[in-house]
C-alpha cells in the first residue's frame, strides 16, 4: 500500500481487515471485514442490493452495480444468513463473491495528516485508529447476528459499518453526515464549489479558482474524518443493539440518536 493505491493481494489478509473493492467505473466501493476463512462480514441495503438510496438515484447506482449470477456459488453457500440477517442487511458472503471480479484494497487506519490530504478520494483511510483485530472480528460477527441499524447512503451504509467495527465509534450529532468517507467526498465536492465561488472577487484565474476549491474540499474531508470529529462516542457492540431493541439508542430518520446520559456509550471528543 501506498499514496497511490491501497491495492493489496488476498495472500495478506488478516482477520479483522476493513476491506473494499471499487465497482464498475469506480463510481462507488463497497466496504466490508474480513473474518478470516474466505469469509466477509458486510452491511448492505437489504434485498442483496448493496446500496440504495430509495430514490431515482437508485438507477444509477444498480447500473454500475455487479451483475450477480443466478448460479448459486459453490463456495458461499450463506450458511451464515438466514431471514433475519437479509432484512437487517448485515450479510456474511466468501471474499470472491464481496469482490464481485473487483480488485481488493485495504482501508487505512492511523494515518498521518499529510498523508490523508493527499489521498483524494475519500472512503480509503482515515486519522482514526483501529481497535485490536480481535474486537474487530467479534463486533462484525455479533452485528451478523443481531444487525445494525438503519440502512441510509449518507448516513449509515457500509463503510460506516466497517468502520464501526474497526474502531467501536459512531457520529452521534443530528442532521450531518455519518463517519463515512464516500459520504464526505460526495458532499464535500459540490461544498467546494459553492464556497470558494466568493473568490472569483479575488482572483479571476482559473488555475487560482481550481486551488481554492481543492483547499476547500480537502479541509472539509479533513474536518469531518471521524478521527478528527467531537461529536463521535464510543459505543460497545451488545450496548448498541440493545440500544436499539430498548429505545434508549434510537433510529430517528434512519439516523442514530444517543441520549447524552446514556450509559451505553463513552464520548471521545477531546
Amino acid at each position: 500500500m501506498g499514496l497511490l493505491s491501497n491495492r493489496i493481494g488476498k495472500e495478506s489478509l488478516k482477520a479483522g481487515d476493513h476491506i473494499y473493492s471499487w465497482r464498475a467505473a469506480w463510481v462507488y466501493a463497497h466496504h466490508g471485514i474480513y473474518v478470516g476463512d474466505d469469509k466477509v462480514i458486510h452491511f448492505t441495503r437489504g434485498r442483496d442490493q448493496e446500496v440504495g438510496t430509495g430514490t431515482v438515484i437508485d438507477i444509477l447506482l444498480v447500473s454500475f452495480a455487479p451483475k450477480r449470477s443466478d448460479t448459486p456459488c459453490p463456495v458461499c453457500t450463506n450458511e451464515d444468513n438466514d431471514a433475519s440477517t437479509e432484512a437487517n442487511g448485515v450479510v456474511s458472503s466468501c471474499l470472491n463473491c464481496f469482490l464481485a471480479g473487483g480488485a481488493l484494497y485495504r482501508f487505512e487506519y492511523a494515518v498521518n495528516p499529510a498523508l490523508f490530504l493527499a489521498k483524494a478520494r475519500g472512503g480509503t483511510c482515515t486519522l482514526a485508529t483501529s481497535d485490536p483485530n480481535e474486537a474487530v472480528v467479534r463486533r462484525a460477527k455479533y452485528l451478523l447476528s443481531n444487525g445494525f441499524r438503519c440502512y441510509n447512503l449518507f448516513k449509515s451504509n457500509c463503510e460506516d459499518f466497517a468502520i464501526y467495527c474497526k474502531t467501536g465509534l459512531l457520529v452521534a450529532e443530528r442532521g450531518v453526515v455519518g463517519q463515512s468517507g464516500q459520504a464526505i467526498s460526495i458532499i464535500g465536492g459540490p461544498l467546494a464549489a459553492v464556497i470558494s465561488t466568493p473568490f472569483r472577487l479575488v482572483t479571476t484565474n482559473i488555475y487560482g479558482m481550481a486551488v481554492m476549491a481543492v483547499g476547500v474540499y480537502c479541509a472539509s474531508r479533513y474536518a469531518a474524518d471521524i478521527g478528527n470529529r467531537r461529536d463521535v462516542v464510543k459505543v460497545e457492540v451488545e450496548d448498541l443493539t440493545a440500544g436499539l431493541a430498548s429505545g434508549r439508542i434510537r433510529a430517528v430518520e434512519n439516523q442514530l440518536v444517543v441520549p447524552a446520559e446514556s450509559p451505553a456509550v463513552t464520548s471521545v471528543a477531546a
